[in-house]
């Protein structure tokens, strides 16, 4: 059995923050992350990056924490009761892009480790994490690309990762209230433990690094894209969907706020500008109702 260690994971995800704010430096071709050092008066603290107004990226941050606390909050002990009682720690960084051109799509993508421990028993650890695409104006060969790559990056670990993680992303990032999904999907896990700390902490790497070839390759291929005011109109509208999500049923933002976690931090998430309009109905025929079609959970590879 290997060695549970939180500090080897935390390293890695200090440097794979680094290698992502560069990566995505050198896309922008200008702007530049700001970072944000703040402390966590409960435990712990972290590194917030933010780059605005770039020549690319209208607004992203990429996000590393590490917390910790002796209660958890009741968004974790109501799934898991078994954690009551616990003092625990958690890790990850966190990332959402929302690009100027509306051909690029937004993008998010998270890795994480908790583990909570209480005396005279075995400490409960998982990892967690995976990246999704949300598109404006898709292109199948994009969609293809970023499903490909997650599928590689799945194969080492047996033919069942992708097509389940890739199911459960479909199911997780599910508007209820609007009946279709909030982009084109990718991979998401949660309670990794099922092999040795050594095996899933290696999954969780090759998730984290891998994003960067999942995406970056679409902001190169869509950047110089021409778009109107109409296209961008659709965009704001369209980011209003991210919101909702993100407000009502993402559980890292629930256990981010639960939990006393810095709020600036955690909702980060949301783009500078977004819309809402009643009742919009695209025009037949229109780009804009072709992405319904992109909005239902598919096989993007077959």
């Amino acid at each position: 059995m290997s060695t549970i260690d939180i500090n080897v994971v935390i390293e890695f995800l200090k440097s794979l923050q680094d290698q992502i704010c560069t990566s995505l430096e050198a896309a922008d071709g200008g702007g530049k992350f700001v970072e944000d050092n703040w402390q966590r008066a409960e435990g712990g603290g972290g590194r917030t990056r933010v780059l605005t107004n770039g020549n690319v990226i209208e607004q992203g941050g990429v996000n590393f924490s590490v917390v910790s606390g002796d209660k958890l909050p009741p968004s974790a002990t109501a799934h898991r009761p078994e954690l009551a009682g616990r003092k625990w720690q958690a890790c990850g960084v966190s990332l959402v892009i929302h690009p100027k051109n509306p051909f690029i799509p937004t993008s998010h993508a998270n890795v994480r480790f908790f583990i909570a421990e209480k005396e005279g028993e075995a400490p409960v650890w998982w990892f967690g994490g995976g990246f999704d695409l949300t598109p404006f104006y898709p292109f199948k060969e994009d969609v293809v690309h970023w499903h490909q790559t997650a599928k590689d990056i799945c194969q080492p670990f047996g033919d069942e990762i992708y097509p389940a993680y890739k199911t459960w992303c479909d199911e997780y990032f599910y508007l209820k209230h609007r009946n279709e999904t909030r982009g084109v999907g990718g991979l998401f896990f949660d309670d990794l433990n099922r092999w040795s700390f050594d095996e899933c902490f290696s999954y969780m790497k090759a998730v984290g690094t891998g994003f960067i070839d999942a995406y970056v390759p679409l902001i190169e291929k869509r950047k110089n894209t021409p778009f109107t005011e109409n296209h961008r109109q659709f965009q704001l509208y369209r980011r209003g969907r991210y919101v909702e999500f993100n407000l009502v049923f993402d559980r890292g933002t629930l256990f981010g706020l639960q939990s006393g976690g810095r709020t600036e931090s955690i909702l980060m998430s949301m783009p500078p500008l977004a819309r809402w309009e009643y009742n919009f109905q695209a025009q037949a025929g229109s780009e804009e109702e072709k992405l319904q079609d992109y909005l239902v959970p598919q096989d993007w590879l077959s």
